[in-house]
């Protein structure tokens, strides 16, 4: 199935009419969530294209690649082939090791795809996972965003119902930590629910909910803010009374959140973007902390609506208030501590 459509597209051209600076261009980022890919359908972003966005103006030190389902190895077994996402992902990170492009180290840690359906089966698949990415595997993402909706989807295919939640699941992420590895998560603000129980079925794990907990704004939650709002912040409340949970701000630029910033004339400024976003994502940091909050880019993803520019600055806006040791927590030290992104690489012990 083709993923045109499930997102809005990245259009260079409505992009450049962006005229944003780096606010505090001093300030040290890790941006905890992006892709790679090379798509059929005209889709592509690969390192060069990443780094372009890094050096766009914002100091972002290191980047953490989440899994896309990218480059799989048609000539292994089933289970096997997402070891060729992690040699993608790890061969990018190598070129931004050499130094040839200065001291932006993209991909420095790799979050890849490893069926957590299989249980206590898993293990040989992490081995293998682990042996493809030269020592910068640090966590598991499966496909796990749905709804009964059909028209609410980002992926393809969309996963099983329940899988959250499933007792094999919980297996898997229970042996997640003996590899040194997190368990990234993203799901609607309907599946909450299922956080809650997966956190206390592996309270030795640390999971990442994605994407601020994803609350819909498109399908039956079109021009209902308020109510999602207040069912999405019920669950939030609960998940965040959970301490092995960490939450990505971000990700809020996907079609299914129901902002509709693609559709203007010109890319929104970081203004715009922090009216539109600041009520989530400061609700966000109050339930959780700045100690276990980090802010992410989504890209490409988020880059149909959003230029890399604004994206920071309205980070930077939001968080303009914010005590020193609050914002270097949500722009970098949170994401490096949880995906084990050493000082010394990003220019900070």
């Amino acid at each position: 199935m083709s993923t045109r459509g499930l997102h809005a597209p990245v259009r260079p051209e409505w992009l450049a009419q962006a005229s944003e600076t780096a606010l505090e261009p001093e300030m040290a980022i890790v941006d905890c969530h992006h892709h790679l890919w090379d798509r059929p359908e005209g889709q592509r972003y690969l390192f060069l294209d990443l780094l372009e966005d890094m050096e766009a103006g914002h100091d972002v030190r290191a980047t953490v690649y989440l899994q896309a389902k990218t480059m799989y190895r048609p000539d292994f077994p089933p289970h096997l082939q997402p070891v060729g996402e992690i040699e993608f992902a790890n061969g990018a990170a190598a070129q931004a090791a050499s130094g040839i492009y200065g001291r932006r180290y993209a991909c420095a840690g790799i979050v890849g795809f490893a069926d957590m359906m299989l249980g206590n089966r898993i293990e040989p698949i992490l081995e293998a996972l682990e042996r493809a990415g030269g020592g910068r595997l640090r966590g598991i993402r499966n496909q796990t965003a749905r709804h009964d909706d059909p028209a609410i989807t980002s992926n393809p295919v969309p996963p099983p119902a329940g899988m959250v939640a499933d007792p094999r699941f919980a297996e898997a992420g229970r042996l997640l930590p003996t590899y040194g590895l997190t368990l990234d998560v993203f799901c609607y603000h309907t599946q909450l629910d299922e956080i809650v129980v997966l956190a206390d079925a592996c309270p030795e794990t640390t999971i990442v909910l994605n994407h601020c907990g994803c609350p819909l704004g498109m399908g039956p939650y079109k021009g209902k803010r308020e109510e999602v709002f207040a069912a999405w912040s019920a669950r939030m409340k609960q998940i965040s009374e959970r301490p092995n949970v960490r939450l990505k701000l971000g990700g809020l630029a996907m079609r299914v959140n129901g902002f509709d910033f693609h559709e203007g004339a010109r890319p929104p400024s970081s203004s715009q973007l922090v009216d539109a976003w600041a009520p989530y994502m400061l609700h966000c940091i109050e339930l959780f902390g700045p100690g276990r909050c980090m802010f992410e880019s989504n890209f490409p993803v988020d880059k149909g609506m959003v230029d890399y520019v604004s994206l920071w600055n309205a980070y930077k806006r939001m968080t303009a208030g914010f005590a020193d040791g609050e914002r270097k927590a949500l722009f970098h030290a949170t994401a490096a501590a949880t995906y084990r992104i050493d000082n010394a690489l990003l220019g900070l012990a």
